[in-house]
């Protein structure tokens, strides 16, 4: 009797160890305020709120950052992390390459925002204007958000065939180091972000060759949030807590534009301005929102490019049935 008691003691403890493995959530972050929810979340410990109100106790939420999001990909494969943040191109990529097994898909769009391509090289004011002498710095070459925008832009600009001819000239960066590549000359162009796109115009030699809404024909969304099917299956309470988390400093944002901007200068630690940042909070381009913009345009071109085998059907296949019911393309 008392080794049947011990054994089941025994059990007892690896169960309560699974059960406390299970408590944890690991996500991921870029840069820039693009990235802004997550920073509220991170802050206010929305995720433990939202988890607590769930009836799943106390939980506990890591957080790490990643220069792009084909890196967090390879984290989110390996097991080492489950919900990744980044632009759509990364997830299209892995919703793709995935289907039948892990079943990747998007949580929800984070925010729309236009992304500039600058240069310091004066005689390039056009894709047509690039030679062999630049060099532009992006996220990701080839797999970034800014990387499908050049093709696309190449594709519409140079022709269908030349949709990739700007591939060489590409390098991988993140956008805070992108930014002092193109002000200390290392590269000639950047193709980055908000707020490091307007913070590279304030200098007189910086100026925009190309607008990602002008390529697309109107806004596009820019950041979203991506896990596997096994995830939210393996850990429904923890997902829809998640996603209230998400929902809830969505609010918090579009409720009080000043005041995000002092979270993000003091969390960033950044040196700009507040006046500043919350300006750029303000602008009617950028939009903190759950609908995707776009998705559906977006990856067709990817799949005509061949950076996917399957077009998607809808953006809703893209997606998880939590954002089915807003108003997206």
């Amino acid at each position: 009797m008392a080794r049947m008691r011990s054994l089941l003691a025994a059990v007892l403890l690896v169960a309560a160890g699974i059960a406390h493995a299970a408590e944890e959530l690991r996500i991921a972050q870029q840069y820039g305020f693009s990235y802004l929810q997550l920073t509220f979340m991170q802050k206010y410990g929305l995720v433990e709120r939202q988890a607590k109100a769930a009836g799943l106790g106390e939980i506990k939420v890591t957080w790490t950052k990643f220069a792009a999001g084909n890196v967090m990909n390879d984290a989110l494969l390996s097991g080492s992390l489950d919900i990744a943040s980044g632009g759509v191109a990364p997830p299209i990529v892995l919703w793709d390459r995935t289907r039948g097994n892990l079943d990747v898909k998007m949580i929800a769009a984070m925010t729309s925002a236009p992304l500039y391509l600058n240069a310091t090289n004066p005689a390039v004011r056009s894709l047509k204007d690039f030679t062999a002498k630049d060099k532009i710095a992006l996220p990701a070459v080839k797999v970034s958000n800014q990387a499908t925008i050049l093709a696309m832009a190449a594709a519409q600009e140079l022709g269908r065939d030349k949709a990739d001819s700007l591939n060489a000239l590409t390098v991988s960066m993140s956008h805070p180091d992108g930014m002092v590549a193109l002000l200390n000359g290392s590269v000639t162009a950047h193709f980055t972000a908000p707020p490091f796109q307007d913070e590279e115009l304030k200098d007189p030699r910086v100026h925009r060759v190309l607008d990602s809404y002008e390529v697309m024909g109107g806004p596009l969304t820019f950041t979203v949030l991506w896990t596997t099917s096994r995830f939210k299956k393996d850990h429904r309470a923890l997902y829809g807590a998640f996603v209230a988390a998400l929902k809830e400093a969505t609010d918090m944002i579009n409720a009080d534009k000043r005041a995000a901007a002092r979270v993000y200068v003091e969390e960033s630690q950044s040196k700009e301005p507040v006046d500043e940042v919350y300006k750029l909070l303000s602008d009617p381009a950028i939009e903190f929102t759950l609908t995707p913009r776009q998705i559906e345009k977006y990856a067709r071109f990817m799949h005509d490019n061949g950076q996917i085998k399957r077009a998607p059907a809808s953006w809703k296949e893209l997606f998880f049935e939590d954002v089915h019911g807003l108003p997206g393309s």
